[in-house]
Parts: structure tokens; sequence; C-alpha cells
């Protein structure tokens, strides 16, 4: 079945526009939760660099070679995440990670 694409009418445009806007009444648009964002650290440091490069959390996960993008999400807001991925994401971004004794292990 073939489908045609027609102009509609200004009266079938208002039309939908009154049952598009019933609809939102009765179905309401879920709110997204805000992502929480790393305020210092290792995750603040990755997204500086990924934000300074110009990439997207997707460009990232498939530069880093990481098959889900959620990782490098997930990296910037502090959660846990694998060594692996972390030495990943690190890397794709010319970045290195060390372990440096704290100031009272000197």
């Amino acid at each position: 079945m073939q489908h045609t694409n027609r102009k509609l009418t200004p009266a079938q445009r208002r039309r939908h526009a009154q049952i598009r806007a019933a609809d939102q009444c009765d179905f309401p648009r879920k709110r997204l939760a805000a992502v929480r964002q790393a305020t210092g650290g290792l995750p603040a440091a990755i997204r500086q660099a990924r934000k300074r490069q110009g990439l997207t959390w997707c460009a990232l996960a498939q530069k880093a070679g990481i098959p889900n993008q959620a990782t490098t999400g997930d990296i910037e807001q502090g959660k846990d995440v694998k060594l692996s991925s972390l030495e990943a994401v690190a890397r794709a971004l010319g970045l290195k990670l060390e372990l440096v004794p704290t100031a009272d292990q000197t």
C-alpha cells in the first residue's frame, strides 16, 4: 500500500493541534532526571578532555573501543566502571592514568 502525503487545510491543522493538546493533558511527558555530573577529580578531567576534543559520549566510546556509550557517561558521573574501560577512555583522550602516593605516604 502506498502512502500519499497531502497538505492539510487550516481547519484540519487547528483540529490536530487541539487533539495533540488534549492528549498531552491525558498523557503528560515524563520529566527526565538530571544527569549527575561529578564536580572534580578524575571524572571532571575526563569530561573536560572529551569536550575539548569535541567528542560525544558515543564518539568517545567508539574511539576507545568500548561497545556501550553509557560507560563513558558512567565514568563522567563518577560511577563504578571497569578499570580497563577507564584506561581505554583515558588512552583515547590522550590522557595517562597514574597512581601517586598521597601526601601522608611520602
